[in-house]
């Protein structure tokens, strides 16, 4: 396997892991019959959970761009150093904007969302330069 759809491997994991704090923090927070329905006036969560919800739903937003800039560079085969180093710092990156995210670290939260987004360009430039013979 690839450096690159390892990494796309552990930032699925990782995203589809990231649920599970909030989601007890919800339950403890509104109890497990307000968590699983709908109330019009459930109980707020936990301000560090809210954060998480919030970083969950932009590590998603996210994946949506990196596995298919992945997956087509893979299929191009547009990998090399610069693509399995994009995609491990990538990774990282997530994993710091989570945890910045979380606990309120705004500087570090928008520099970690800009490495990635470098990241994502990165892997891109590498396919649009294989396409087109450069």
């Amino acid at each position: 396997m690839t450096v690159e759809l390892n990494y796309l491997v552990w930032v699925c994991v990782f995203t589809a892991l990231i649920w599970i704090p909030y989601i007890l923090n919800s339950v403890m927070v509104r109890g497990l019959v307000d968590t699983l329905g709908y109330g019009p006036h459930a109980k707020p969560l936990a301000p560090w959970a809210a954060r998480m919800r919030a970083a969950h739903y932009n590590a998603v937003e996210n994946l949506v761009v990196f596995a298919p800039l992945v997956l087509v560079a893979l299929h191009l085969q547009a990998t090399g150093p610069a693509t399995a180093l994009a995609a491990t710092v990538y990774f990282w990156a997530r994993v710091v904007h989570l945890i910045s995210y979380t606990f309120a670290f705004p500087w570090v939260r928008t520099i970690s969302f800009l490495a990635g987004f470098l990241c994502q360009m990165t892997i891109a430039w590498q396919i649009i330069a294989t396409a087109s013979g450069a």
